[in-house]
């Protein structure tokens, strides 16, 4: 049931480790050389998740229409691939990089903040010709728990940037924190978490479990 299918080679996962792009290109090759092969992008769309620019450039040229950019297009050469190939960018916010993101993340504004850097990061692709942008608050990156709460609660507020909002929190800590759970058993709090979120705005879901969110949007939307 999933319309679209994002792919990345380095984990982004908090404390995460760093890999450099030659091997996040030998990871990723032999998945685009499929994709390009068979012409999978005619069935499906692919997302890069990436924001190394010689990963996102090959991902494109193998027929990948989205870019996935967990740093919210920072690289000037990941715009300009971007507006090259007419791509769709994923414009999410993460305070500090993966392997400082969750030491003590701190904000004036957790709402005012995110809004301030959607903005600027909205202009920034505008410059660049890229016409089809997606917001991402980026749950969990570089975010307490209770800013995770304040961003999922008021999730409808980031709609007036007239932008699909994607909303990522699948099997991810916060669910933990709530509730002490094992990362592999958190998908009735990930369904919780995204449900509410289709009500508030959301228009993409990622997530690992598509079979089980594909039964619960579908009886959501009938009800």
């Amino acid at each position: 049931g999933a319309n679209i299918i994002d792919i990345g080679a380095v984990s982004s996962a908090p404390n995460s480790k760093i890999v450099d792009k030659d091997t996040e290109l030998k990871r990723i090759k032999p998945i685009c050389d499929i994709v390009l092969k068979e012409k999978l992008y005619k069935k499906v769309t692919f997302s890069i998740d990436s924001y190394t620019p010689s990963v996102v450039k090959y991902a494109l040229k193998s027929g990948f229409k989205i870019v996935n950019d967990i740093t919210g297009l920072k690289n000037n050469k990941i715009a300009k691939l971007v507006a090259k190939y007419d791509a769709t960018i994923v414009i999410m916010h993460m305070l500090g990089t993966p392997q400082t993101m969750q030491n003590n993340p701190t904000y004036d504004d957790v709402m005012i903040d995110i809004d301030k850097f959607f903005n600027k990061q909205i202009k920034k692709a505008k410059k660049y010709g890229i016409k089809n942008i997606i917001l991402d608050v980026g749950i969990g990156f570089g975010k307490t728990l209770e800013h995770n709460l304040t961003l999922l609660q008021n999730l409808n507020h980031f709609t007036h940037f007239k932008y699909p909002i994607l909303l990522g929190a699948s099997r991810k800590s916060l669910v933990d924190k709530i509730i002490p759970t094992p990362t592999q058993d958190r998908l009735p709090g990930t369904l919780a978490i995204h449900l509410d979120g289709i009500k508030k705005g959301a228009t993409i879901i990622r997530c690992h479990d598509v079979k089980e969110h594909k039964q619960a949007i579908e009886v959501q939307n009938a009800l």
